[in-house]
This record gives structure tokens, C-alpha cells and sequence, in this order.
């Protein structure tokens, strides 16, 4: 494990073959998810980088103006209210950076995976499905689609058939189930391959939930 300062970086033990970019949610930081890889049972010559950016340090309206690490603002307990849309898309850019990065490594774009946890989860559903190359999938945790009038307008047709995976606890009450129940539909209305979990949790990760992530993870990476 590696902190550059922007990101934690996990390298695989084996040639690097594949890239999953994994966001964490509103104050954590890029260890939060960290813990989760020897979880995945997967096999030793997996061949995958593991890259956990840092979220800016910026103030949240909902925690009372408090700074911490996040890749947005939350301005209303609504968060379809008053979206922050101007820092969705700089933390897009920063996504897009780090795919950058992983392709000038020899990376193709199809071998690159973004994920992400509650707001980590909404910039992986925003920039993924705006990436102009075919990505190998997008994973979202606790999550919710942002912005979601723009998308007609700003998907790129390279990840329509991309493999979207969304896992959500029933009890979550930080982003409520039915809004990433209603993002999943939308997605699905709108011709993207969208597998749906749902797990009796909060807001958190849980161990089948993980056993289904290492799964999916094994069908597009390797």
C-alpha cells in the first residue's frame, strides 16, 4: 500500500492487467475502503490496481458548514434539492485524471473499473457513464444517480452496455433505499444494464454484499 497524498494505491502482486478506482464516501478518505481487498478472496495473480483517491477538503451545508473530505456539497436533507453540480463535475475531472493515468500505464479503458461509496458511488455513476471509452464497469455503493436531468443530454454511448452494479441497505438512512431504487429504474428505462442489491443494513457494506462485489469484480476484470 502506497499514500501519494491523493490516493492510496494498492499494487497487484502479479502484472498489472486491470485498474478499479474506488471513491469513498462524504468524510472519509481513500483508507476507508482499503480494508476491503484481501476481503474479495481474490486469486493471487489478479493482475488489478487498487486506486483510492482523496475526496477535497471542502464545507458541507448539512454538517453545519464543517469542512471535511468530500466530493461534493450537501445542501438539503433532499438530495435531488439544490444538487451541487459545479463540484460533481470538478470531481469528475478528478476521476477522469486518474483514468487518464491508469491508461497511460497501458491500461485500455475496458480494463478499467470505478467504484464508489455513497457520494464516492454518485461521482462513479457520473463520470462512468459520461466517459467517452468503454469502461469494464461501474459499481455503486449506498449510492444515488446526481443530476440526473443531464444525463440524456451528457451519456456517452461508449458505456451504454456497460455492466452497472448498485447495492444498497433497506434501512439506510443517510440515502434512503427508494432513491437508489429510483435511479436504478432510471438507468434501466433508459437501455443501461443495471443489476440491483438490496441488503438489510444501513448505511454500510456487508459481508454477502461483499461476496456479490468479488464476484461481479471477477466477471469483468478477470
Amino acid at each position: 500500500m502506497t499514500d501519494t497524498g491523493n490516493a492510496v494505491f494498492i499494487e497487484p502482486g502479479e502484472h498489472h492487467r486491470s485498474s478499479v478506482i474506488w471513491l469513498h464516501g462524504l468524510g472519509a478518505n481513500g483508507h476507508d475502503f482499503e480494508p476491503i481487498i484481501p476481503e474479495l478472496g481474490l486469486p493471487a495473480n489478479h493482475g488489478i490496481r487498487f486506486i483510492f483517491p482523496h475526496a477535497p477538503v471542502r464545507p458541507v451545508t448539512i454538517n453545519g458548514g464543517m469542512s471535511m473530505p468530500a466530493w461534493y456539497d450537501v445542501r438539503h436533507i433532499d438530495l435531488r434539492q439544490q444538487e451541487d453540480a459545479t463540484s460533481i463535475r470538478a470531481s469528475a475531472g478528478i476521476i477522469e485524471d486518474f483514468i487518464d493515468s491508469e491508461r497511460s500505464r497501458g491500461i485500455p479503458a475496458e480494463k478499467i473499473l470505478l467504484a464508489g461509496f455513497s457520494q464516492g458511488g454518485a461521482v462513479a455513476l457520473y463520470c462512468g457513464l459520461r466517459h467517452p471509452q468503454k469502461l469494464a464497469g461501474i459499481l455503486a455503493l449506498s449510492a444515488y444517480l446526481p443530476l440526473p436531468d443531464t444525463l440524456a443530454d451528457e451519456a456517452n454511448p461508449a458505456n451504454r452496455e456497460t455492466p452497472v452494479m448498485m447495492c444498497h441497505g433497506i434501512y439506510d438512512p443517510v440515502i434512503p433505499v427508494v432513491t437508489g431504487q429510483q435511479s436504478c429504474e432510471l438507468l434501466q428505462q433508459n437501455g443501461y444494464k443495471v443489476s440491483w442489491h438490496s441488503y438489510p443494513m444501513q448505511h454500510a457494506v456487508c459481508l454477502e454484499e461483499i461476496q456479490a462485489i468479488a464476484d461481479w469484480l471477477k466477471d469483468r476484470l478477470l
